[in-house]
């Protein structure tokens, strides 16, 4: 059953069994294995992990 629109104006759903949301094709992108391990090198550099994001290119969330 259809449920409004997301913040990025994609259509959100919401399952008439269990009630969850979701969006039907979305268009976030897994972070590999090798970005994952700069990831944690550069935690362990103290750097903050919003300035890690905005290196990578990548969301903070």
């Amino acid at each position: 059953m259809r449920n409004g629109r997301t913040r990025h104006q994609k259509q959100n759903h919401k399952c008439r069994d269990c009630g969850r949301q979701f969006v039907e094709n979305p268009q976030w992108r897994m972070i590999g294995e090798e970005t994952k391990g700069i990831i944690d090198r550069l935690l362990l550099e103290k750097l903050s992990l919003a300035g890690i994001a905005r290196a990578l290119q990548i969301s903070e969330l």
